[in-house]
């Protein structure tokens, strides 16, 4: 049987596989997760199950790890992540009461959300520094982008059935997000970090300025990040330098994340 993820086909249109090794994507990462934070349920999920400010890399790491492994790790590998995301998702849940609503990491909705984060951050990143995608290759990577979510609990029918649709689905849970102060402070843990290493600690400023470049202006604002025309600007400039040189690096240096973290999950 054919590979579902396999890589250019002969027509030249590129596939999940094509893409989702670029270590650039990374630089997405915390607009990921912020949308995910913004969504009340998923936000209420993470503030009471886990600690970004002890282990600011720990959700990173586990996501960048779940997503190579599903995209490019073998069958046995895949059932081993799918399996090791269960068992952390199993004490995830919570009964709705005053300080929001109720929420289970199992929930196929949620987890659509955080599938449709990851998929948008990364093609958002990815036109930016190699440009737009033509037609056939962009909807070949939607569609593989799918397995993220249908890895786990997501249905592969809930998936919105083309772009189109994932604009319009997109669109209208943008308009549904919030914070409050209890995600605020989660996302402030995330993008100042109290525990990180040292250079961790100087990326932090890049990476707060990415982060908040790449968010639409209404979770920007709903975060309450610092944005001016000063940023702006300065953000431009390191999308300008970034499109200039990271298309130049090594593919071994490019893809050095990906590479780690199929060492790992093999050892």
């Amino acid at each position: 049987m054919a590979d579902p993820l396999s890589s250019a086909t002969e027509s030249g249109s590129l596939g999940i596989r094509d893409i989702a090794a670029e270590s650039v994507l990374v630089g997405a990462a915390g607009r990921a997760i912020l949308l995910q934070l913004a969504n009340p349920a998923v936000g209420r999920g993470v503030a009471e199950h886990s600690d970004f400010a002890a282990r600011p890399l720990d959700r990173l790491a586990r996501t960048l790890e779940y997503v190579y492994t599903v995209v490019y790790g073998t069958s046995a590998q895949v059932d081993a992540v799918v399996r090791s995301v269960s068992r952390a998702h199993g004490p995830v849940r919570g009964a709705a009461d005053a300080v929001g609503p109720s929420y289970s990491a199992f929930d196929p909705r949620l987890q659509l959300w955080v599938a449709a984060t990851l998929y948008d951050s990364a093609i958002d990143m990815h036109e930016r520094v190699y440009g737009a995608l033509d037609d056939a290759s962009a909807e070949r990577i939607y569609q593989d982008y799918a397995v993220l979510g249908t890895a786990l609990q997501v249905p592969r029918e809930m998936w919105p059935a083309d772009r189109a649709a994932f604009r319009a689905y997109f669109s209208h849970e943008l308009e549904t997000l919030q914070t409050d102060e209890t995600t605020r402070r989660v996302a402030a843990a995330l993008l100042h970090p109290a525990a990180a290493p040292l250079w961790l600690t100087a990326a932090m400023p890049l990476a707060r300025l990415v982060t908040a470049g790449l968010l639409p202006a209404s979770i920007r604002q709903a975060f309450q990040l610092p944005w001016s025309p000063a940023r702006r600007r300065f953000f431009g400039c390191i999308m300008a330098i970034t499109r200039a040189v990271y298309p130049r690096l090594p593919r071994a240096l490019r893809h050095l994340p990906r590479d780690q973290a199929l060492r790992s999950v093999s050892k």
